[in-house]
């Protein structure tokens, strides 16, 4: 049984690569629903498929996978909408990208939640974008890290944490908290230090399901995150930097117009009396930003992109999830992997239609990501975020909690362009 099912897989891989069309036999009895996207519409390289799989054995659900080939003639990024602050449907981001494909990435501080802080386009954990760090690690998390070498896609998973110190003209040092986040407020905690769990106090510095707070902060925020940074504390200040890091204005409170090519410095408690100090007008502060893995070596390689996750679902192969495998809690599921020779899956699993589409625990994701030829394996934002756009089409079923078919609005996508 085992022999046949690795056979399957094989035979699924081989179809897929290839970018054949129609009925494409798949592992474990799955069988390709439609092919509705040509080939002739994706570059060479790039293969889409869909297909039906009963992920328990019993019920079935609809899965939408893009694979691209290590040499295939796109480039893999990360894309937001309009502003940071704002969450957009992946539809729109691909759209007004020029984006051949996109599936939905980051957890966010989602509109919904109960600690919400305001900000719906707010990514939770590492976010890079064209080289640029935009929101800093959770650290410990597992991330998704996609850079370049030697022309070929080079996708990798780890877990990482992420080093960032500001750095004055006078040569004095902060370390940075966090980008384009409200300060004193670390949703998932894992921050740098000083956080505290909000309903208990209790100092966390590791990854958690809740809120951290922190009243001693200094936070970034770039020209990406939209118009104005939020409105600080009475004892809060804000400085504003050119695009050379030169400080231009000095705020008290915190809170006003992000500059063109600039940035701002937010800051509380000790956070405000470093930038008292060292953030003249006119003097210069530069920032030094260091991804790490969790040796504390720098990651290796360039990393042009980069998602931070919540689960690793794969590891060489076998899972990874330890506790949460025993999760019985199904949903939508969004879910990338890596394959033994660097080919990348973006896949999606339809839920929360009874009968038609069951979801997936974790630990039937990471066996789908497995049975798909996936060495290495993360699971992204899921349930109603979950959403595959293909060719300016939406091709999976978003579903909320409710069951409700719609489109929520995320933080940003994971997306595929033309090289």
């Amino acid at each position: 049984m085992a022999s046949s099912r690795r056979l399957a897989a094989a035979l699924a891989m081989v179809l897929t690569l290839a970018g054949c069309s129609g009925a494409a036999e798949v592992p474990d009895g799955g069988v390709a629903s439609r092919s509705p996207v040509p080939d002739s519409a994706l570059p060479e390289g790039v293969s889409y498929e869909e297909f039906v799989r009963k992920l328990d054995g019993r019920a079935p659900s609809h899965v939408q996978m893009l694979t691209v080939r290590p040499d295939a003639r796109v480039k893999v990024a990360g894309v937001h909408g309009s502003a940071l602050a704002r969450a957009e449907t992946v539809r729109e981001m691909a759209g007004a990208a020029g984006a051949l494909a996109a599936v939905n990435a980051s957890y966010f501080d989602i509109s919904s939640g109960k600690n919400y802080g305001g900000y719906d386009g707010d990514p939770l954990g590492l976010y890079t974008e064209r080289g640029r760090m935009l929101s800093e690690a959770t650290n410990g998390r597992t991330a998704l890290l996609i850079g370049d070498k030697d022309g070929r896609l080079d996708a990798r998973i780890d877990e990482v944490t992420t080093e960032i110190q500001m750095i004055s003209d006078d040569g004095a040092r902060r370390e940075l908290d966090g980008i384009n986040r409200v300060p004193g407020r670390i949703l998932g905690c894992g921050g740098v230090g000083g956080d505290r769990v909000a309903v208990t106090e209790v100092p966390m510095e590791e990854p958690y399901g809740g809120l951290c707070t922190d009243d001693a902060e200094l936070v970034a925020f770039t020209e990406e995150w939209g118009d104005n940074t939020p409105p600080g504390t009475p004892d809060s200040m804000e400085a504003v930097l050119d695009r050379d890091g030169r400080v231009v204005e000095v705020r008290k409170p915190a809170g006003g117009p992000v500059p063109e090519k600039g940035s701002t410095l937010q800051a509380t408690g000790s956070g405000a009396e470093w930038l008292r100090s060292h953030a003249r007008t006119g003097s210069r502060i530069t920032r030094s930003t260091r991804m790490n893995d969790m040796a504390g070596l720098p990651v290796a390689g360039r990393v042009d992109t980069a998602f931070g996750g919540r689960y690793r679902l794969l590891k060489d192969g076998a899972s990874a999830l330890g506790d949460a495998a025993a999760s019985t809690r199904k949903a939508p599921r969004t879910v990338i992997g890596v394959t033994a020779d660097g080919a990348l899956l973006l896949v999606t699993i339809d839920g929360r239609a009874p009968g038609v589409d069951a979801g997936a625990t974790l630990a039937e994701a990471a066996e789908l990501l497995a049975s798909l030829g996936a060495k290495d394996g993360i699971g992204l934002d899921g349930g109603g975020s979950t959403t595959m756009v293909v060719g300016g089409g939406l091709r999976n079923h978003p579903r909320e909690a409710d069951g409700k078919s719609t489109e929520r609005p995320v933080a940003n996508a994971l997306a595929l362009f033309p090289r």
